[in-house]
């Protein structure tokens, strides 16, 4: 019998909103409800509930809700159980979203149980997998308001469109400047956006759009081009990470391959190679895999 286990995470920084990652073989929830809503994302395996009346099935890479109130079951449909990640956002995060995102400030309701989704499934994977990781503030709080953005304008009754996007030329000015001076620190989405005097979702969509990157992503691109030249100086691999905000080396090496295809040792020995070969020369050494 495959084991059960379960992870539980809760970020007061973000609406106290709880998140449970777990695997369920043989365990049922017994009919229940909730003050609060339930966004499900199945990772393997297949779900089963009851709810309004019907028993819902969802296989992997799909999403199931649950809307506050509304009672339901839950347990695995097949012999080998399912891995899921749950988010449970209260209802004022619900609206708080909505009224960003549509200019109406209702509550969502979301009209079916089952949902097959895929790039709602991959935002909402994204959000999971940077709160347990412990990535940025500034990237979970992007993440979680995409996710949930993407859930109310498509899924939820009655029909909430996002509303247009207009030029927002100096507040995204005023953020990026923030960003480029403090890359350093635990910025959050909710800061950025006060400081410029818009909503959380209304900034990170007008900073899209007049930039190219998400706000999250651009961070990460700072960090890393301050790296490099905090490298080039001379500066400790070790050091130059923690200067930068990265809780630890393996955190910053881990980023660092994965956006130059290199690890920060391999840059540097990169940089110490090229330096050596004379100036009319055409050889160029190579990169090998490896710390």
């Amino acid at each position: 019998m495959r084991e059960e286990w379960t992870q539980y995470f809760r970020e007061p920084g973000l609406h106290g909103l709880e998140v449970l990652h777990a695997q369920f073989v043989t365990h049922r929830f017994s009919r229940h409800s909730h003050d609060y809503f339930v966004i499900g994302y199945v990772e393997s395996g297949v779900q089963a509930y009851t709810y309004r009346g019907a028993r819902h099935l969802t296989p992997a890479g799909q999403i199931f809700f649950v809307n506050p109130s509304e009672a339901h079951t839950g347990e695995a449909a097949t012999p080998r159980g399912y891995i899921y990640r749950t988010m449970y956002p209260r209802v004022e995060l619900m609206k708080q979203v909505s009224l960003d995102v549509t200019g109406r400030a209702v509550t969502p309701i979301f009209k079916e149980a089952v949902v097959n989704d895929p790039g709602t499934s991959e935002v909402l994977s994204y959000f999971h997998r940077a709160l347990a990781q412990r990535e940025s503030p500034l990237t979970i709080e992007s993440l979680l308001f995409s996710a949930l953005a993407h859930l109310i304008t498509r899924h939820t009754d009655p029909h909430l469109p996002a509303r247009s996007l207009g030029r927002e030329r100096k507040a995204v000015t005023q953020g990026r400047e923030y960003i480029e001076e403090h890359c350093a620190k635990s910025i959050s989405l909710s800061e950025l956006s006060r400081m410029v005097g818009l909503s959380p979702f209304h900034f990170a969509r007008a900073f899209e759009k007049e930039i190219g990157l998400p706000p999250h992503a651009y961070l990460e691109a700072v960090r890393l081009r301050k790296a490099r030249e905090l490298l080039d100086r001379g500066e400790p691999i070790v050091e130059a990470g923690l200067q930068l905000g990265y809780s630890d080396q393996s955190h910053f090496t881990n980023r660092f391959k994965r956006a130059l295809g290199i690890t920060p040792g391999q840059y540097i020995r990169q940089r110490r190679i090229l330096q050596d070969v004379s100036p009319g020369s055409t050889r160029y050494p190579e990169i090998r895999s490896g710390a």
